[in-house]
């Protein structure tokens, strides 16, 4: 004999889940949605890599926070495509920020710092030091700009003080460098990184930065003490995909 199915004990009246029609948030959803709300929008593959799962499921993923009209999606450039919030999904996540699609001049910048995160956050040094990641928009948040034209950082590394931690309390200025500035720019950023809370300031370059920020970061090196300015270059997976590196996908 077939089993009754059993009523909703929240709305026993109806036999329907007082739910019914809402997206039930896993914790891989809460970790997409809150990097779409950081990071302005993601393409799907580092949204991906950051959900630990697959671009297949992601897309499955996806297609849930859109009908449940928290996301919304597109092919912006050439590649994958990419996700944003909508302003319910913002909502959802607690935050007040604007809610809309990436400009395209953005996207390279956007798509940098997120990959830059992803591979900070995967590092042995960031998991044993329990660092944490400040996001750019919460900094404008939380306090006004510093430094010269009022440059805030791209993100800000804070070190909990864990016994035996060698960056224990330290806060560190993160800047993604794409594009090369002028070296009295960069310097003159530096500069006002430096003067401000932070101990150290992590300049992530592409090959075309790497001369520039290199040559501005030797005037703060003084003799016999450890770098102010830590220079890395940004992991493959920062750089925008071209034809040759990526085949463009027509698949949401």
């Amino acid at each position: 004999m077939p089993h009754a199915q059993q009523p909703d004990t929240n709305n026993p009246s109806s036999g329907r889940r007082s739910d019914a029609g809402q997206i039930r948030l896993q914790p891989r959803d809460v970790t997409g949605l809150l990097t779409l709300a950081e990071h302005y929008a993601a393409p799907y593959d580092l949204l991906a890599a950051r959900t630990a799962t697959t671009e297949a499921r992601l897309r499955a993923i996806v297609a849930r926070w859109r009908k449940a009209g928290l996301a919304a999606t597109g092919q912006l450039t050439q590649g994958p495509w990419w996700c944003w919030l909508t302003p319910q999904g913002m909502r959802h996540t607690g935050h007040q920020w604007d809610a809309a699609p990436p400009p395209l001049a953005h996207l390279a910048h956007i798509r940098a710092v997120l990959a830059c995160r992803n591979w900070l956050e995967t590092g042995q040094a960031w998991q044993d030091g329990q660092a944490t990641w400040t996001p750019d928009r919460q900094i404008r948040q939380d306090r006004p700009a510093t430094g010269p034209r009022g440059h805030l950082p791209d993100a800000e590394a804070t070190w909990p003080s864990i016994p035996e931690s060698p960056r224990a309390g330290e806060q560190w200025a993160i800047e993604v460098e794409l594009t090369p500035k002028a070296h009295a720019r960069t310097q003159a950023i530096m500069a006002g990184l430096l003067q401000g809370p932070y101990d150290h300031v992590l300049y992530l370059c592409s090959t075309a930065a790497l001369n520039v920020v290199t040559h501005a970061a030797a005037q703060f090196q003084q003799p016999g003490q450890p770098a102010r300015v830590i220079i890395r270059q940004v992991p493959p997976a920062a750089l925008m995909p071209t034809p040759a590196t990526r085949k463009s996908s027509s698949r949401q």
